[in-house]
């Protein structure tokens, strides 16, 4: 593929000199993309920058938490980053910007990933298959996102989508999709371990955990419970201690034995409002600040992604998980002095485990390069996943129970002793109160059928899933049909 910039400085040659054929000579100074792969390092430096696009799923975690029933869009005021508050309010349409960026960069992530995979016969080395294993996992990371967010979406197969090529491609159904990310899946898992030499690249666990997920998604709850359960009893994550477990969204306890899988960022470099995509902070976590916040312990935000006190109510009596899941600003203001400002849909809670913290380099702008890592996965989480399975597939009631118990346990909570629907609802109920403030609950909502009677808003046969941007089905000349309701 020949670049912009040869192509250029060709026209210009033929301008120029006409009447001559020496421009056929010009050479382009950049790497042409079909001659790269000629080394070891040019692969580790394309799987970096296939890893690179997790960062912008901030956008994702954060518009799936606000899309459920457990935060307020919050804000400035109710045009402040209108996209959200369509989202919030269950009134977005296919002109929705912010759902195109998830669209666009879910998608140049798999074209990264897919990058690699159309050469990955072209050289050999000792270390690829664990770089090829790597990958294969992040093209599944990616659209998995485009999967639960859009259903059927273009599949590419490791091949770039090139641009012409989105007018002879069509949407893919989604159990197409499910197919490929289950292969790449099992592939990630057998041929990598448990642990890696560098924090924040793929591991076996993480490979069984997502694959889990995949299943349970999918109601394949037999296989869902094998994959998970494998994972419980054979690698290495156990839940944090009770008396550690508020700890464990510090920074000091990141990459921690409870982390399956943890997305990394970084405050090292600055960042722009010009290019999300391209920040190295977590900049879900300065939107989700509090308002002009003047204090101890905490930075300023935007006051975005409220909790409500619906979600705070379901939280029981004595539950410790409550205290390092919401901040309720007016109780702290009075017990530190701090100050702040209440902005749109004010609720007096925000969520603490993605909140900005005084002490990172505050390089600028500083609400965009907080070095908070998101926690994808927690080994709490693929506990549920496994309880869920191993009840709604009527597998076993008992290793549900004991694997949910697991999670009450540490939250210093009585356990149950429930079967049937009772331990379902248990289950759901668990889920929500652990996981809250981590981008879960609308999807599991969705995929348990209930968000109708959850979700202000929400229409069913519509709401399930979200519009294809009207800009992609414009490029696709009209190919690609848009989601029903839509």
């Amino acid at each position: 593929m020949k670049n912009i910039k040869l192509n250029i400085i060709l026209l210009m040659a033929l301008i120029a000199w006409s009447c001559s054929d020496d421009f056929v000579d010009v050479a382009s100074q950049d790497t042409n993309s079909e001659d790269f792969f000629n080394s070891e390092k040019d692969y580790q430096d394309a799987l970096v920058a296939a890893y690179d696009y997790l960062q912008a799923t901030a956008r994702n975690v954060q518009l799936g938490e606000i899309a459920s029933d457990n935060t307020l869009c919050g804000g400035e005021s109710a045009t402040d980053v209108i996209g959200f508050q369509e989202i919030d309010d269950m009134i977005h349409t296919p002109i929705n910007a912010n759902l195109r960026e998830i669209w666009t960069w879910m998608y140049t992530g798999v074209n990264r990933a897919n990058y690699i995979m159309e050469f990955q016969d072209k050289y050999d080395f000792t270390s690829k298959t664990s770089v090829i294993a790597q990958t294969r996992f992040l093209r599944a990371y990616y659209y998995f996102e485009l999967v639960k967010w859009f259903g059927d979406v273009p599949l590419a197969i490791d091949k770039r989508i090139q641009f012409g090529e989105q007018f002879d491609i069509d949407r893919a159904p989604a159990s197409d999709v499910y197919a490929l990310i289950e292969q790449d899946l099992i592939f990630a898992a057998g041929n990598l371990p448990y642990t890696q030499s560098q924090t924040g690249r793929v591991t076996k666990g993480a490979a069984q955990a997502l694959l889990g997920k995949a299943y349970l998604y999918q109601n394949k709850f037999s296989e869902a419970a094998t994959v998970l359960e494998d994972l419980i009893n054979n690698g290495p994550h156990r839940l944090l201690s009770s008396e550690e477990a508020p700890l464990m969204f510090e920074n000091e306890y990141e990459n921690n034995i409870e982390s399956v899988f943890e997305i990394q960022y970084s405050d090292v470099d600055g960042g722009s409002y010009d290019c999300f995509q391209c920040l190295e902070g977590n900049y879900a976590v300065g939107f989700n600040g509090v308002r002009s916040y003047d204090g101890p312990l905490y930075d300023f935000g935007y006051s975005f992604n409220v909790p409500t006190q619906e979600v705070v109510d379901a939280f029981e009596e004595g539950d410790i998980r409550l205290g390092y899941s919401i901040l309720d600003i007016e109780s702290w203001a009075e017990e530190t002095g701090a100050t702040y400002a209440t902005g749109y849909e004010h609720t007096g809670y925000f969520n603490l485990k993605y909140i900005a913290r005084k002490g990172d380099l505050n390089q600028p702008d500083a609400a965009l390069t907080n070095p908070n890592n998101y926690r994808s996965i927690r080994f709490a989480d693929v506990l549920l996943m496994a309880a869920e399975a191993l009840n709604r597939g009527s597998i076993s009631d008992t290793r549900a129970a004991e694997y949910l118990n697991m999670v009450r346990t540490r939250a210093t909570l009585a356990p149950v002793s429930v079967s049937g629907s009772n331990l379902t609802n248990a289950i759901y109920k668990e889920r929500r109160v652990e996981l809250v403030g981590e981008g879960h609950r609308f999807f599991d909502l969705v995929r348990t059928g209930r968000a109708a009677q959850e979700i202000d808003g929400f229409v069913s046969g519509k709401h399930e899933l979200f519009p294809i941007p009207v800009e992609e089905i414009e490029l696709s000349g009209g190919r690609w049909n848009q989601n029903p309701g839509y």
